[in-house]
């Protein structure tokens, strides 16, 4: 009975802990500031530039947010595989990191509204001579992705896949420049992007997943869902949403 009596405390003090995290909009504008988690190895949705900031589509829909609210923008960078866990712990007010909304994440965060549509591509070396079509082709190669995402999801779904996780895309890609994986498989927009920085790169195909992007929150905080839902609706409305696709992918 003690034992239990004990657990049934511990679980409470986790909840109770877990629960005074959760920042409501009063709380975030007292504080001065919104604290967004990124992985910002994604361009051009987020990375690194010249000026060692970080920047891309995501971002400036941050910045966006964080300006509506009247307060400063923080960004925090971590792997991918740590935003959840980072907002579920209270670390962080909002995830956006080019994040594809799925049934089992969606069990763990809310999700806003799909902000992006998007796809998986197939990355090879150019003089590899290795050209595969669909994901089956795959079957009996090694091929790099960054851990947790939609990539390592979809590749690891297909038996015979020698799946390689990395914490960076950056890694995964010096894995296939030194010839150590057969291909990468990655979102089509990054993908689009490194195959135009590092020519010995090549896209041997675009999977149609059908996927969407969606910002995540901690689960049950519905006025902050809702205050970014509103706020994509208003970028999408004003054309201000738009102008951030031709910006970031034309």
């Amino acid at each position: 009975m003690k034992k239990f009596f004990t657990m049934v405390i511990a679980v409470l003090l986790v909840v109770l802990t877990v629960t005074s995290f959760a920042q409501t909009l009063t709380q975030i504008k007292q504080r001065g500031k919104l604290i967004v988690g990124t992985e910002p190895t994604f361009p051009p949705f987020e990375f690194v530039d010249e000026k060692n900031q970080v920047v891309g589509f995501d971002i400036d829909i941050a910045m966006e947010l964080a300006k509506r609210l009247g307060v400063k923008l923080e960004i925090v960078s971590l792997p991918f595989d740590s935003l959840i866990p980072a907002l579920q712990q209270g670390k962080i007010d909002l995830a956006i990191a080019g994040m594809t909304i799925t049934e089992e994440r969606a069990k763990v965060v809310d999700f806003s509204k799909p902000y992006f549509e998007a796809n998986q591509a197939i990355v090879v070396r150019k003089d590899s001579k290795f050209e595969p079509k669909k994901l089956e082709d795959l079957v009996g190669k090694k091929v790099a992705v960054q851990l947790g995402t939609t990539g390592d999801l979809v590749v690891s779904d297909i038996t015979g896949i020698n799946v390689v996780r990395f914490q960076k895309f950056t890694d995964a890609f010096l894995e296939l420049q030194n010839g150590r994986v057969d291909a990468v498989v990655l979102d089509e927009a990054p993908a689009k992007a490194y195959v135009k920085k590092f020519s010995k790169f090549s896209i041997s195909s675009i999977v149609d997943t059908g996927e969407t992007y969606g910002i995540a929150v901690k689960k049950g905080n519905k006025e902050l869902l809702n205050f970014v839902n509103q706020t994509l609706d208003i970028m999408k409305g004003s054309g201000q949403y738009n102008k951030l696709l031709q910006k970031w992918f034309e």
